[in-house]
């Protein structure tokens, strides 16, 4: 088993919903962390909830789909907060609407934070793991990266990139000692998935942010060889 103590983590969309689910069990394993997001506010809160649990947390202020700040906030947090080990890439949009009924900007939007925020911080992070020869990166997709569905091509289209680009970059850096592993869970009970509605009914039958933030745990301690490459995560309602 890997022993993740003491290690430093950057988490996207760590302020709320699954970045925060995720963040919080990464701090009860003694992970130092980092997180970011749009809102202030919002990651000012859950960076003083974080330090409760005795873990030393940072945040930083930026969209993901702008390089030029992925750039300069990766950079200030890596001298600030000493580098990092562990990438986790959850920030995500969505909204749902069929192909002539979705506005241009909507659609691009969702590819740009999704897609490519996730380009943009992994290339950003990317040069100090190699350094290190040693590393983890945790690709959030979705199973709508698996199966497109009516009213879901935006964001189908950019959880389908993710999981290639995720399967590319482990083939360029394992040399590295670098693990990647996408993760493509289906309807988990965020806030984002609340707000789009997605979670109406038994909320027993829907995946909560913990339960997902329990595997990224598991699947970080796994010995280096062993790190799974991808999983998909059900909930049991359809």
């Amino acid at each position: 088993m890997e022993n993740i103590t003491g290690k430093r983590a950057l988490v996207t969309g760590g302020a709320r919903g699954l970045g925060k689910a995720i963040a919080f069990a990464l701090a009860k394993e003694g992970v130092h962390i980092a997180i970011t997001g749009r809102n202030e506010s919002s990651l000012k809160d859950t960076a003083a909830e974080l330090a409760q649990l005795g873990t030393e947390v940072t945040y930083a202020v930026f969209d993901v789909s702008d390089y030029s700040a992925v750039q300069r906030e990766v950079e200030r947090l890596q001298e600030n907060f000493g580098g990092f080990d562990i990438l986790i890439n959850n920030a995500g949009v969505s909204s749902f609407s069929s192909v002539l009924d979705m506005k241009v900007d909507d659609w691009t939007s969702i590819i740009n934070i999704n897609l490519l925020g996730t380009y943009f911080v992994t290339k950003a992070v990317l040069p100090q793991l190699i350094e290190k020869n040693r590393g983890d990166i945790v690709m959030v997709s979705s199973t709508a990266g698996l199966n497109g569905a009516a009213t879901t091509s935006a964001y189908s289209a950019s959880k389908f990139g993710v999981i290639g680009f995720a399967d590319s970059l482990m083939r360029e850096v394992r040399k590295n000692n670098i693990r990647v592993c996408t993760l493509m869970p289906s309807t988990i009970a965020s806030d984002m998935s609340k707000d789009l509605g997605l979670t109406d009914g038994d909320p027993e039958k829907v995946l909560q942010p913990e339960d997902f933030a329990e595997l990224v745990i598991a699947n970080l301690k796994l010995p280096r060889r062993a790190m799974l490459k991808s999983a998909s995560l059900w909930s049991t309602n359809p």
